[in-house]
């Protein structure tokens, strides 16, 4: 049978309350524990304070757990739509869709869109690399994506970032793509040649700056920025050049030290042996 329930009195109440206030809802045991408690809730066990916690909590609000689940759905869902949402589904389903690459294209490049300073430096990098390849077949993706690597920091979706670059750029007919390789048309590597007639002296200037813009990049913005990794390409070598200069200069000097000392010990050797005393500081 068990020992008969005792009725909870106001002091154990009370006492309950003040535990859970202080220690939180389901540490019963650290409340038994607990010399401000323990003396009203001794006889109590950890299941006798969770039960009665739940009947009061019960008490306090009015309904049951079962009538906070009806009402909570109930607000939830007030008035069900007429239309069941599977057909929603299935008629959105049925809508035709184009299903052409291009347009998968051109949702994955909406997903890489580069500012302009950003593009005109990914622009520059590419044009390098074709460059310096110099692959008559063209390079692939993963030749382009090495040799930038090797001389810049990239981030880590480079590679998605630089194939979305690539399509664009193919597809502005800036560059030719021959199966899955790259390379720089001849047009906008070398410029338009074809002249029509004999230019003026004023006219020479403007095409031999447009065929150097072109070499460098498209734009202006990207000649500026091709000519800053230009510039610092010069003062990095620049800098190499007067490191080597003072390595230089350094390993003669001690070449002369030693050269001074090696005549400084034969002068030695000799007086010594004439039988001279020699006498060092």
């Amino acid at each position: 049978m068990g020992n008969p329930k005792q009725k909870w009195t106001a002091e154990e109440e009370e006492a309950l309350r003040a535990g859970v206030a202080k220690h939180g809802t389901g540490k019963w045991k650290n409340i038994q524990k607990d010399p401000e408690f323990n003396h009203f809730l001794y006889s109590r066990s950890n299941i006798d304070l969770k039960d009665k916690w739940r009947n009061m909590s019960v008490s306090a609000t009015g309904q049951g757990p079962r009538e906070k689940s009806r009402s909570s759905k109930a607000k939830a869902n007030p008035d069900a739509p007429a239309t069941p949402l599977p057909n929603a589904q299935t008629s959105l389903a049925t809508t035709p869709i184009a299903n052409d690459a291009s347009a998968d294209v051109i949702m994955e490049d909406s997903k890489c869109l580069l500012d302009g300073k950003t593009a005109s430096k990914y622009n520059v990098m590419i044009y390098e690399a074709l460059s310096t390849l110099k692959d008559p077949n063209g390079s692939d993706t993963t030749a382009i994506v090495s040799f930038i690597e090797q001389r810049n920091e990239v981030p880590q979706n480079f590679r998605r970032l630089l194939s979305s670059r690539l399509r664009r750029l193919v597809a502005q007919d800036k560059l030719e793509k021959v199966q899955n390789c790259y390379k720089i048309k001849k047009d906008v590597s070398h410029g338009v040649k074809t002249v029509t007639a004999t230019p003026k002296p004023k006219d020479i200037r403007p095409r031999q700056s447009q065929t150097t813009t072109s070499y460098l990049g498209d734009t202006v913005e990207e000649a500026a920025v091709a000519a800053a990794y230009k510039v610092a390409e010069a003062e990095n070598k620049s800098f190499v050049a007067a490191e080597a200069v003072k390595e230089a200069e350094r390993v003669s000097k001690m070449a002369e030290d030693a050269d001074s000392y090696l005549q400084l010990a034969k002068e030695i050797f000799e007086k010594c042996s004439r039988g001279e005393v020699v006498l060092m500081c």
